[in-house]
């Protein structure tokens, strides 16, 4: 991964801090997005103590905001002029009905809109550095939470029904359906696009769901996730395997792939999806 440069969102805690962390052992430049300023720099410099590198920077925002997503855009396009791999990573659950800045539901804002407005903005910089080195990557981590989701796009600024399984589920169905148009649109280049599940992992997401919501979490992440080294292997392996060049348009679960759910291939849902996010943001 020398002389390659890689963007990771939700860097500073669970699968992303360790993916940074082990691109970085592998030579990487890496760009980690945080949402708090302290924290952010405060792994920053833990990640370059424990890596031996210092080919480290960062970004801070809050990506459920499209104004904030611009802005981190615009400064990464400011001060750099390619990027290798883009691992769009930040996301969360939400246990209740919350709005975004732009005044849509959050789960959809932050797991979502995040993901589709970045590699966008910064899709131009992937397709030169995939001319120039031959390969750009793109990662969006979804969740097996898509299996049994459907796509839900009529209520994301209505409070009524929310359901906060039902709203991560369809976020995460997003990512992958994302990927797959993305994929399909960007099959005469040599950027690929590819989704992956890590598993479940044992980190502090879903700990800012409520008590009731927060206690069932801990405990099946007790019993059954696995360790933040293992949940980032595939994330690392999808950056910057060799013998991923060129693999485009893949649902990934411990570095194999795997069939993701049966809505997840609706070509229909895929492009509306695609369309309802384009006039939403006003990109692609």
């Amino acid at each position: 991964m020398k002389g390659k440069r890689v963007l990771i969102t939700g860097a500073t805690n669970g699968i992303g801090k360790q993916a940074a962390l082990e691109l970085l052992k592998m030579g990487a430049e890496v760009v980690i997005v945080g949402r708090d300023e302290t924290k952010t720099r405060q792994v920053m410099m833990q990640l370059q103590a424990q890596s031996g590198n210092d080919a480290i920077d960062m970004l801070v925002a809050d990506l459920s905001s499209m104004d904030e997503v611009r802005r981190i855009a615009a400064e990464f396009r400011a001060k750099y002029d390619r990027l290798d791999v883009l691992l769009n990573n930040a996301g969360a659950v939400f246990s209740d009905y919350q709005e975004s800045a732009d005044g849509y539901e959050m789960t959809f804002a932050l797991n979502h809109i995040s993901y589709y407005l970045l590699t966008h903005l910064l899709l131009d910089m992937l397709e030169d550095t995939a001319q120039e080195s031959g390969e750009a990557r793109i990662i969006n981590v979804s969740s097996s939470a898509h299996r049994n989701a459907t796509l839900r796009l009529e209520n994301l600024r209505d409070a009524s029904g929310f359901s906060m399984m039902n709203s991560y589920g369809a976020s995460k169905l997003m990512n992958v359906l994302f990927t797959y148009e993305l994929a399909r649109r960007l099959a005469d280049t040599t950027v690929t696009v590819n989704a992956v599940h890590p598993g479940l992992v044992s980190t502090g997401f879903g700990h800012n769901t409520g008590r009731v919501w927060a206690g069932l979490i801990k405990v099946a992440q007790k019993l059954f996730a696995i360790s933040p080294e293992r949940g980032a292997e595939t994330l690392v392996h999808l950056a910057s395997a060799p013998e991923l060049a060129g693999v485009s348009g893949k649902y990934w679960n411990e570095k194999q792939q795997k069939r993701s759910s049966k809505n997840s291939y609706d070509r229909e849902q895929q492009k509306r999806l695609w369309d309802f996010s384009a006039e939403l943001t006003g990109v692609g």
